[in-house]
């Protein structure tokens, strides 16, 4: 029986992982060295790991810049009245907010501190849009006081707010439930019946009657948004056609969402077919004139960002488990949502016998385990090992665990690195002790 081809990788692997069997996994300007180590935007990772030490972030930012393009023109040049937001969640640093308004993106921000971090970037205010589910009176008035774009209100709570805080007219965008409930994790579905964003349909009408009462609250069009990690174009065909039933609006965000391949098994929709299927369904249910806004995050940082390791412990029981220097700390979403990463020895790319073994973390939880069953080429202390496709929400969802600190971010382009976000120090964390410590 022919496996196929995503069972045929996989069985492949367990002769050892390759760069050319990594290639669509790992950024797009990557490279192996003379000497066998791996190159991102053309810096060697152990002369990183000297450099910068490790855990560490590694994006490509060529690869960065050349997918957020690729959003921006794709979109226009099939709906010219059209923005794209990057879902800044993903990826919430400051110099990716200022890239990503660089390429001609504007930006979609989900709490004050992300506001904070694109004002701080230089964003322009009408280039920002503000979300969240429960969004507290000093968010809305900074973005009053901004002049953003627009606020994504989710409730009638957001909109009483808005009216009280707002001096003069401030544009919203009403987040709906679609009824639209792709094929993801529990944690990442956000458009089904339950979900605990957005208004039911069958209460917009009364919401659109309240905001004509409210003062300096003008409803400029409507969002939805059916969650993450999707890699199916249909359920967002699905999401425009609900969309279309609420009405006739200037403008209709209907999101983000587009799932990434992270493994070999993966299969995700290109940007041309998420964007052909978007706007063929937009062409035929939404008004010719209306302004289309979508919100990709993931599926633009996700495969440019690598998570760099050293390995401190090779240890052969039950099973073979290489430990680094990281884990749970430095990627929540392995343990948050059963997310599955491909990984290699980094300073030897493609030299070695490979050992299947258990890659894991060094905090103190039985379920930090990078990734189970990874063929790695002749693991060894000291070796480097990087961890693909982590762009996404790793940076995001770093936290102390056991007191560890949060790596250090780099940029690597035309064979330069520069550190745009600094490794977090033990006085960093101590500062905050300072009552308890006296």
């Amino acid at each position: 029986m022919n496996p196929g081809p995503a069972r045929s990788r996989r069985l492949n692997q367990r002769n050892g992982p390759t760069f050319d069997s990594l290639r669509p996994i790992l950024p797009v300007n990557s490279a192996v060295s003379d000497d066998d180590v791996l190159l991102i935007g053309g810096c060697s990772v152990d002369e990183l790991a000297a450099t910068y030490g490790t855990p560490l972030y590694v994006y490509d930012e060529a690869g960065l810049r050349a997918q957020a393009r690729s959003l921006s023109d794709g979109l226009k040049a099939r709906w010219p009245n059209s923005e794209v937001l990057f879902a800044s969640k993903s990826f919430p640093a400051v110099a990716m907010y200022r890239l990503a308004a660089e390429e001609g993106l504007s930006i979609d921000v989900a709490g004050l501190g992300e506001l904070q971090f694109a004002l701080a970037a230089a964003v322009p205010p009408g280039r920002i849009y503000l979300h969240g589910n429960a969004k507290s009176d000093d968010e809305i008035r900074l973005a009053v006081e901004s002049r953003i774009a627009a606020i994504i209100a989710d409730n009638t709570d957001d909109l009483h707010r808005i009216a009280r805080i707002a001096t003069e007219p401030q544009s919203v965008i009403l987040r709906v439930i679609p009824g639209v409930a792709p094929d993801v994790h529990e944690s990442q579905s956000t458009g089904g019946d339950d979900s605990k964003f957005g208004v039911p349909l069958d209460q917009l009408s009364g919401i659109v009657e309240l905001i004509g009462t409210l003062p300096n609250v003008e409803l400029v069009g409507i969002h939805l948004h059916i969650g993450s990690q999707v890699l199916e174009t249909e359920p967002f065909v699905r999401a425009v056609e609900a969309i279309a039933r609420v009405g006739e609006y200037p403008v209709y965000d209907i999101g983000g969402g587009l799932g990434v391949q992270y493994t070999f098994e993966d299969e995700a929709p290109t940007v041309d077919a998420y964007l052909d299927a978007v706007v063929d369904a937009a062409s035929r249910v939404l008004p010719a004139g209306a302004k289309l806004l979508i919100e990709p995050g993931r599926s633009i940082v996700a495969r440019a960002g690598v998570t760099l390791y050293r390995v401190n412990t090779v240890k052969r029981s039950g099973k073979t488990f290489v430990a680094v220097d990281g884990g749970m700390a430095d990627n929540m979403d392995v343990a948050l949502t059963g997310q599955r990463y491909e990984a290699l020895v980094a300073n030897r790319v493609n030299g070695g016998n490979a050992e299947v073994v258990d890659l894991v973390g060094r905090q103190c939880e039985s379920g930090d385990k990078l990734r189970g069953d990874v063929a790695l080429n002749e693991p060894k202390v000291g070796d480097l090992v990087v961890m693909t496709t982590t762009g996404a929400y790793a940076y995001t969802m770093a936290n102390n665990y056991n007191g560890a600190l949060r790596p250090a971010v780099v940029f690597c382009a035309d064979g330069r690195s520069r550190r745009v976000v600094a490794r977090e120090t033990i006085d960093d964390l101590l500062r905050l002790q300072e009552p308890a410590s006296v």
